[in-house]
């Protein structure tokens, strides 16, 4: 039995179209390029940050994004961000008595700026908050004692392989993988998914069916 559900956030709970849109223009290079550069990294099994390397080697991405907030050029998120399944899902599953959990590979600021969106979760955090990210062992023990649940009966919702169905899966959990976004069309098919997921999904709205107690 499922008790907890929780969920990444790029490309399961917001599109990342306004996030590297906003770099492309920083870095003033047309959107398409980054798009293109980002899906070209995705495809060779890399970070997406490496997108923003290929632009402008040597980069400080830390840095750059310091300089972003400075400028007031820094993250934004609203209701436009969010895929239009989120908050019928998260809502069911309430509804159904299962703890909703948000915690995905964020920073401080986004934790602040999806908290403000009232979504309906029983807790939202992000890697910036905890200190520690995925696909690290730590972030999900973090994700098991935020649960509240056994580490099976709680499942892990998210698009990317390496950094949410396969080390959640190591961890014990249950896992959902999201077809959607760059990683999740792209690996969907692939053998260690397939082997890793629990579910394989194409929207949210599927989960309260596939949990319900």
């Amino acid at each position: 039995m499922i008790r907890a559900v929780c969920f990444d956030v790029g490309e399961t709970i917001t599109h990342d179209d306004r996030y590297w849109a906003a770099w492309a223009d920083w870095l003033d290079v047309p959107r398409h390029t980054v798009s293109a550069l980002v899906g070209a990294v995705v495809a060779q099994g890399h970070d997406n940050a490496e997108a923003l390397r290929l632009v402008r080697p040597g980069i400080d991405v830390a840095a750059e994004y310091a300089a972003r907030e400075a400028a007031g050029r820094g993250e934004q998120l609203d209701e436009t961000d969010l895929y239009d399944d989120v908050r019928p899902a998260l809502a069911e599953l309430r509804r159904l008595g299962l703890r909703v959990v948000i915690a995905g590979n964020q920073t401080a600021r986004a934790g602040e700026l999806l908290r403000a969106l009232g979504l309906p979760a029983d807790l939202v955090v992000t890697s910036g908050e905890w200190g520690v990210a995925k696909p690290s062992e730590e972030f999900f023990r973090r994700v098991i004692e935020v649960a509240e649940a056994a580490p099976g009966e709680t499942l892990y919702v998210g698009d990317h392989p390496a950094n949410d169905t396969l080390p959640a899966a190591a961890a014990g959990l249950r896992t959902a993988h999201l077809r959607r976004g760059p990683w999740g069309h792209l690996w969907a098919d692939d053998p260690d998914v397939a082997a890793a997921a629990t579910w394989r999904i194409d929207s949210l709205t599927e989960l309260p069916g596939l949990v319900r107690p």
